[in-house]
């Protein structure tokens, strides 16, 4: 029997607190409580796609914040640990020391419990919110659990076969978490602030329109309208660009040796356009899999086109990687990260991905990996 979760609303409360005209806030933070000693408490948040930094230094197990928002927003806080009387500072640990706050205009206090991560947060309904969708989404955690550990033990056997059943498995329970937690959430509360978190944590980096555009469409016009929202109906609108079934969008960017290249260039072949960067782990660890295809396919039609997220400055480490993993095709870069123009034309957010395009330049498939690959070359070139 399917358990429905459902989430109480506070709309009335969320939505003047939005409306609030300064969108000031202030965070009061207490430590008295927790026996670590902290010498910095740091905070992190973006307001408009711009990141914030700043750092409060506790007077009396004390420390405070203030800023300006547009709407609520989701921040990170954590602390740094003094030297102790050896010399030696406490390497810093995720689960004691950091955690997420949902930041909103007005006065905030923050109460960490028994470590600092263990944060209570009044004056916050947006936080509120956070926190029940987050308690909601813990109970997928045990078969989650359970999952990843019997994955972990098919990877240490290198069973590649027992290893794809329970990815697909994984992706089923998260499928599963996203539609009763997050969907509902968003119907059920389509003028909330946290309409909008819950439709992006929906959305994920892969977006499926054809789910995720009717519950946008959903959302009140002043969620749609906050920097968030417009970002999300961006990615909505470059997701059906690039589509199964949609031409690839023309681009042009340097190879490594400075020439450029455009996309239009390969047209009459079968493309994978390739997104990857050589501090990639995951994408270090498919590009054997691209390799045995390329081998296999080149003399039947098939190129590679690799765009490259490395960072600025790191033109020596990019190209080590082609070389240290025997990518023998074109590659191109801009060397700016996740601001890679071409990325950001694509809407990546998550590497590695790639598409396939026909000779015409439609794309044909998307994120292929593994032996997908190379089955779906098989039937279209064999």
């Amino acid at each position: 029997m399917k358990r429905i979760f459902l989430v109480a609303a506070t709309l009335v409360t969320l939505q003047a607190t939005a409306q609030k005209k300064d969108g000031k806030f202030t965070l009061q933070g207490d430590l008295s409580k927790i026996s670590d000693t902290a010498s910095w408490v740091y905070l992190s948040y973006s307001v408009d796609g711009e990141n914030k930094k700043d750092s409060a230094l506790p007077q009396k197990g004390k420390y405070s914040f203030s800023g300006q928002l547009n709407e609520p927003v989701l921040a990170n806080i954590w602390i740094s640990h003094p030297a102790g009387t050896d010399g030696k500072i406490k390497p810093p640990s995720y689960r004691r020391d950091m955690t997420g706050v949902y930041l909103q205009p007005g006065k905030l206090k923050a109460h960490s419990v028994d470590s600092f991560s263990n944060i209570t947060l009044t004056g916050s309904k947006a936080h509120d919110e956070f926190t029940k969708l987050n308690e909601q989404a813990k109970a997928f955690d045990g078969r989650l659990k359970d999952l990843y550990k019997s994955y972990g033990e098919a990877r240490t056997k290198k069973d590649q076969a027992e290893m794809d059943k329970i990815e697909a498995q994984i992706d089923a329970v998260n499928d599963e978490m996203k539609d009763k937690v997050y969907a509902t959430y968003v119907k059920a509360n389509p003028s909330s602030p946290m309409a909008v978190y819950a439709l992006k944590t929906y959305a994920g980096w892969d977006i499926d329109v054809a789910k995720v555009e009717p519950l946008f469409n959903l959302l009140s016009e002043q969620s749609k309208n906050t920097f968030s929202g417009k970002s999300i109906g961006e990615m909505i609108d470059i997701a059906k660009k690039t589509a199964v079934g949609s031409y690839a969008m023309e681009f042009t960017q340097n190879d490594t040796l400075g020439k450029p290249v455009a996309l239009s260039s390969f047209k009459g072949k079968y493309l994978l356009i390739d997104f990857w960067a050589s501090w990639c782990g995951p994408c270090r660890a498919e590009n054997p899999n691209v390799v045995k295809a390329f081998q296999r396919y080149k003399e039947k039609g098939f190129q590679i086109l690799g765009v490259s997220l490395d960072r600025p400055g790191a033109q020596d480490k990019w190209v080590k990687a082609i070389h240290d993993d025997n990518l023998t095709w074109t590659h191109v870069s801009d060397l700016q990260y996740w601001k890679n123009a071409v990325a950001l034309q694509y809407g990546i957010k998550a590497i590695p991905q790639n598409l396939l395009l026909d000779p015409q330049g439609k794309i044909i498939g998307k994120n292929l990996r593994g032996e997908d690959l190379e089955k779906k070359l098989a039937a279209l070139l064999n």
